[in-house]
C-alpha cells in the first residue's frame, strides 16, 4: 500500500524504518493511541522480535485505552508489559503545577529506563511528532534530559502525515481521535486525586458512548464539568442533555456546562 501515497512520505517511511533499524532492539512506550501505534508498528517492521511495548497503568490512563493497547499488541504478535505507574505517588503531582507532565514523564520513563536495561535494551523510544512542539509540552523536556529517543520527531512526522500513513498500513487509529491522560483535564493548582479522576473518566465514556468522537470533560473546583466537543457535534449533547446532566450528576458533579467554543487540545494552557 506503501506505492499508493506521496514519495515524500514514502522516503519519510523508510528513513523512519532505516533509524529504528539501527538500534537494534528498542522498548516502546505505547499508550495506544495515533502516533505510538504508527511508532510501534513500524518497529515491530524494522525490528521484529526485538521490540518491546511498554504501556503504563495508573489512574490517570483510562481502562480503555490499556484493553486497546493489549489488543492491538496481540494481534500484531509485540511482546506487551504493563508497568504500573501510579501517578498520585509522585511528590508534588497531585498539587497540579504546572510542571505536572514533566515530573510524570520523568518518573515513567526513568521506570521504562529500569524495565529496559533489565532486558538489556539500550534505547527507549516515544512517539511525539513535531506538532508536539507548539503546545505548552514540559513532558519533553524530562524526555529530552533522559535521553529518551523521539524517532518520528527526528525523521520531521507531523500529526496529518502520521495518519495518512496508519491509514494505508491498515492501523485501527489512523482516524483515532487525539487523547491525553486524564490529568489534563483539572486545572493548574487544583488537587487531582483519583475520586475526581474518577468521575472524568466515567463521564468521558458516558460521552463517548452516545457517540460522539473528540471529548474532554474539564473538571473545575470539586463538582463543575465543562464539557468539550466539536462544533459539529453541539447537537448531540443537546439532543442528550438531560441523559448527559442526569449521569454526570451520578458521577459526582453538581454543574454541568458545555464550552461553547468547542474542542481544541490543551485548552487548559490557555491561562499559562
Amino acid at each position: 500500500m506503501i506505492e499508493e501515497i506521496s514519495l515524500e512520505l514514502k522516503n519519510k517511511y523508510e528513513n523512519l524504518k532505516e533509524y529504528l533499524r539501527a538500534q537494534k532492539r528498542l522498548v516502546v512506550a505505547f499508550s495506544g493511541g495515533v502516533d505510538s501505534t504508527f511508532l510501534l508498528k513500524v518497529a515491530k517492521e524494522a525490528l521484529g522480535e526485538n521490540v518491546v511495548a511498554v504501556t503504563a497503568k495508573s489512574a490517570s490512563f483510562p481502562e480503555r485505552e490499556r484493553k486497546e493497547a493489549k489488543k492491538f499488541c496481540q494481534k500484531e504478535n509485540i511482546k506487551y508489559i504493563q508497568l504500573e505507574s501510579e501517578e498520585l505517588q509522585i511528590e508534588g503531582f497531585s498539587h497540579n503545577p504546572k510542571n505536572r507532565c514533566y515530573l510524570c514523564k520523568k518518573e515513567l520513563f526513568k521506570k521504562i529506563i529500569d524495565f529496559a536495561k533489565k532486558e538489556n535494551i539500550l534505547h527507549v523510544a516515544e512517539g511525539s511528532n513535531l506538532d508536539d512542539n507548539g503546545d505548552y509540552r514540559p513532558g519533553l523536556q524530562a524526555i529530552k534530559e533522559l535521553g529518551i529517543l523521539s524517532p518520528l520527531r527526528q525523521i520531521g512526522f507531523y500529526k496529518e502525515e502520521i495518519r495518512t500513513l496508519s491509514k494505508y498500513l491498515g492501523l485501527p487509529t489512523w482516524n483515532k481521535p487525539s487523547f491525553a491522560c486524564l490529568a489534563s483535564r483539572f486545572v493548574y493548582g487544583e488537587t487531582i486525586n483519583e475520586k475526581k479522576l474518577s468521575m472524568v473518566d466515567k463521564s468521558e465514556q458516558f460521552l463517548l458512548n452516545l457517540g460522539l468522537h473528540q471529548v474532554r470533560v474539564r473538571i473545575h473546583g470539586e463538582n463543575l464539568a465543562r464539557i468539550e466537543v466539536m462544533p459539529d457535534e453541539f447537537d448531540i449533547i443537546l439532543k442528550n442533555r438531560d441523559e448527559i446532566y442526569a449521569k454526570l450528576k451520578s458521577f459526582g458533579f453538581d454543574y454541568i456546562t458545555m464550552d461553547l467554543k468547542g474542542y481544541r487540545t490543551g485548552s487548559m494552557n490557555e491561562v499559562i
